[in-house]
């Protein structure tokens, strides 16, 4: 069991705190001894989270809007200092779900571009204004989707953009004291449940895009629980060394993704050499194993 005084003074913020692993975060964090402004875009799931977490003894303060608005992300800064005097932790949980069946053939420009500004534009903007201050520790939420496994074309392209620009915030800003990772979580939520969800994902196992056992870990997904410790893990000093890093947490499983590293599929000096040729191109990429 983690100490209960773990986090306790510091001041937090949870984009998307309000739902599913956001409120699961934020209820542990509050339960850490933190300090955390709970936001999310619906006034009545704010103000139940809200509720939840004074009742048990917590210190919470709302903050309702949709944190890709700029102002909105500022204003969450802003409440976070002036509630509890400081701000030591950003976690961004906001997003919304693919259109049902979607793809890039059938996405419109508009729902493209409502799915990157919930994912992207949110980090964006929240974590301009976090960095600022000099010190603290970012913690993004992307998704596996991110590999296109799942499906969609705005969902993985938004959650593949945090992954760059947590990247990116980690190594900018590591001299300054502000640390950066990224959470892809597994858990159930109501983006993750009910029939339309269940059919979904049998199609993509269907479709080859999913394996047996991945397919079978999506559809019996722990409750969002397990995931929050990891959240509250990167926000304390426990893991005051720990940044650029892209972690998973899904029920008992904790892992990472290694950082891409090049391959060498093919070498020539171009000093004394000519440029491939395309059937030179065939032979070393064509040949190459997955």
């Amino acid at each position: 069991m983690s100490s209960p005084n773990l986090l306790a003074g510091r001041g937090a913020v949870v984009a998307g705190g309000s739902r599913g692993i956001g409120r699961a975060v934020a209820e542990l964090l509050c339960n850490l001894g933190a300090g955390v402004v709970v936001n999310g875009r619906d006034a009545d799931a704010v103000g139940e989270t809200l509720a939840a977490i004074t009742e048990s003894g917590g210190r919470a303060t709302p903050v309702i809007g949709a944190a890709d608005d700029e102002r909105v992300a500022t204003g969450l800064i802003v409440e976070c200092m002036s509630t509890f005097g400081r701000l030591d932790t950003l976690i961004n949980c906001a997003g919304i779900a693919e259109p049902s069946g979607s793809s890039i053939l059938t996405i419109s420009p508009a729902e493209f571009e409502r799915l990157i500004a919930a994912h992207l534009g949110t980090t964006f903007h929240t974590c301009r204004v976090m960095a600022s201050q000099g010190h603290g520790s970012i913690i993004n939420t992307s998704s596996v989707a991110f590999l296109g496994d799942y499906g969609g074309s705005g969902y993985p392209a938004g959650k593949g953009a945090v992954n760059g620009l947590t990247m990116a915030i980690a190594a900018e800003l590591k001299a300054h004291g502000v640390r950066a990772n990224v959470v892809c979580p597994g858990a159930r939520t109501r983006l993750s449940a009910g029939a339309e969800y269940e059919n979904h994902i049998e199609d993509l196992h269907r479709r080859g895009l999913l394996d047996e056992m991945t397919m079978r870990a999506s559809l019996d997904s722990a409750p969002a629980a397990f995931v929050a410790p990891l959240y509250a893990y990167l926000a304390s000093d426990l893991a005051r060394d720990v940044t650029g890093r892209i972690l998973l947490a899904a029920g008992g499983f904790v892992g990472s993704f290694d950082r891409p590293t090049p391959r060498v599929l093919g070498y020539r000096d171009h000093h004394d050499a000519e440029p491939w040729s395309v059937e030179d191109l065939h032979e070393i990429i064509g040949a190459a194993k997955v």
